[in-house]
């Protein structure tokens, strides 16, 4: 009877020791530019790195918004929420992100994002299939230029980070 108690003792230690061995080892992936590895959990903490997109963090802890993290180069520290994903990026993003995804992962992630094909079709204007039926619809030509010029504009992640500091949106969100 002792063998079997030692047995099932040993046996609920392992699996706790695999559940806790498998907890330790969950990924999340930089998902914006710019992402910075906290001190402490505020984006006005000191930076102790900056990590590039597609970087594998493993998870330690989350507290609110902000996960606790490990970086590949050994560093530790707070990252917000927004800047992560649980899925790697897709190989053929290159690294680029467009503004609207770095806003959209900023806000918490919605999976909003505009792809390369967007952001050139964007800079081109209108298509030509777009412009014909403009052209076909009367649409005033002031309007036809008003939306290139909006279209053709651009934001930085300069301009991004800005919002989000002067609203307190995302990751500059008073916690409570």
């Amino acid at each position: 009877m002792k063998h079997i108690y030692s047995f099932i003792g040993i046996s609920l230690f392992t699996l706790v020791l695999i559940a806790f061995s498998a907890q330790a080892a969950t990924q999340v992936y930089v998902s914006a530019s710019g992402a910075k590895l906290q001190a402490e959990k505020s984006a006005s903490s000191k930076t102790v790195e900056t990590l590039s997109i597609g970087a594998a963090l493993n998870l330690l802890s989350t507290q609110g918004s902000w996960y606790q993290v490990s970086a590949p180069s050994g560093n530790k520290g707070w990252i917000y929420r927004g800047k992560v994903s649980k899925t790697a990026p897709a190989a053929d993003s290159g690294g680029q992100e467009s503004g609207l995804g770095d806003l959209m992962s900023s806000l918490g992630g919605s999976g909003i994002s505009a792809g390369s094909a967007d952001t050139a079709r964007s800079i081109r204007g209108l298509s030509p299939e777009a412009e014909e039926y403009a052209k076909q619809t009367g649409a005033p030509e002031a309007h036809r230029k008003a939306l290139d010029e909006t279209l053709s504009m651009s934001v930085t992640h300069a301009d991004i980070e800005r919002l989000l500091k002067e609203g307190g949106i995302g990751e500059y969100a008073e916690t409570p």
